[in-house]
């Protein structure tokens, strides 16, 4: 069973019982922009118990009871499905997430909504879609307009300037003017936001072929310096901007997030180090570890046509070497010679491309080698004139340690 088989199924459940189905949020808005849904939302006028039990306790999680929203567990196929029943939200004092809820119907349900794209309702049983905020209207006329009064909106969740801001460029929409004047005034209440919040949403538009896009609004609407530690710098020197913005539209569709947030943070990890961002938008060590390989390789690899084997070949065995000869490639172009050398190199086969070593520290200390800081530098040697051609079998290579440790 596919998602929308199973989110079809459910809906026409909780009619049959009586009571409203209605797929709800981005997976209408999808909908009607021609694409498929990821992922369905069900909205609905049943209670958390109520729904629970007319899909029984087996099948539902109540995780997000206290807000209204039960999972139901659908074939492994199809996923799950959360339903929420129609709800309005009280306060929201933490600036995410409201104190409280109370269960309304779906004119009301649609109104505490964040866009007017992501208010509306769809009837998979009639083919109905049901608009009480002229989202439909706004996807008509590609823009992003948040729902009443858009200073309240944000004042709700501060996330919801950088969703607008995703929303806007990743649908190639436009920000509704009052919507964007409200976002550039409230710009700097971001940081209330936790970490791992903003790291998600710039992860969202960092990985979609619109990035450059989502970039240059994130700089309109003043948040690039609220994101990142000094990151007004990035947009003031307009020319290296446009150079940037340029290396991040060139990126190809299944580009990773680590690539793009390379290209774009390069200015500020050469000054600072990735240590400001990760925390700000809360980076997995093994993130933090290839942004900033990619970064402090892309120039080397430009020079490869330039540098012995046993120079560049470390480089192209690292596990981040083609992400990292990628954007490199965007950067200095498909027919820099250093870009072709490193094409030409990263198709050898494995075995030629990293063959195995002659020595290793074991054989060392076979030779009566003590472990100790000429150990390794030893090992190296022997590596580099294995690759580039100077040494070709193990009795060389002990004789070359040999060599070395005599002086000769």
């Amino acid at each position: 069973m596919l998602p929308r088989e199973f989110a079809t199924e459910v809906a026409k459940k909780l009619q049959a019982a009586g009571y409203q189905g209605l797929w709800a949020g981005g997976c209408v808005r999808d909908q009607l922009l021609g694409k498929v849904p990821t992922d369905y939302d069900i909205a609905t006028d049943a209670t958390p118990e109520q729904v629970r039990q007319l899909f029984g306790h087996r099948r539902t999680l109540p995780i997000g009871a206290a807000f209204g929203v039960i999972t139901v567990i659908g074939p492994r196929s199809a996923g799950h499905i959360e339903v929420a029943t129609f709800r309005r939200d009280m306060e929201y004092s933490d600036g995410r997430r409201p104190d409280s809820v109370e269960f309304t119907d779906a004119r009301e349900d649609a109104s505490r909504r964040d866009f007017t794209i992501n208010g509306l309702f769809f009837d998979p049983v009639q083919n109905e879609v049901i608009d009480y905020v002229d989202g439909r209207a706004d996807i008509d006329f590609r823009i992003v307009r948040a729902i009443g009064d858009p200073h309240e909106r944000i004042r709700e969740d501060k996330l919801r300037m950088l969703r607008a801001v995703r929303f806007a460029a990743t649908l190639g929409f436009e920000l509704e003017p009052n919507t964007r004047a409200a976002v550039i005034q409230h710009a700097p209440e971001i940081g209330t936001v936790s970490a791992e919040r903003i790291g998600g949403e710039m992860r969202r538009m960092l990985v979609h072929p619109h990035r450059a896009a989502a970039a240059q609004l994130l700089a309109d609407c003043r948040l690039l310096g609220e994101v990142l530690l000094d990151g007004e710098q990035l947009a003031q020197n307009r020319a290296n901007w446009r150079t940037r913005l340029g290396w991040l539209e060139q990126l190809g569709r299944e580009a990773e997030f680590a690539q793009a947030a390379a290209i774009l943070l390069s200015p500020l990890l050469k000054v600072q180090g990735i240590n400001p961002t990760s925390k700000r938008w809360k980076l997995s060590n093994a993130e933090q570890k290839t942004i900033r390989w990619i970064e402090q390789h892309v120039v080397p690899m430009s020079r490869a046509h330039l540098m012995p084997w046993s120079e560049l070949q470390p480089i192209l065995v690292h596990p981040a070497a083609v992400k990292t000869w990628q954007v490199a490639k965007v950067q200095f172009g498909e027919h820099h010679p250093g870009i072709l050398a490193c094409e030409k190199k990263l198709q050898l086969p494995a075995d030629q491309l990293d063959p195995l070593p002659l020595l290793k520290g074991d054989d060392l200390i076979e030779l009566g080698i003590e472990p100790g800081p000429a150990f390794s530098r030893l090992l190296q040697q022997v590596r580099a004139a294995q690759l580039d051609g100077e040494i070709e079998t193990r009795q060389q290579a002990v004789h070359l340690v040999e060599s070395i440790q005599t002086g000769e």
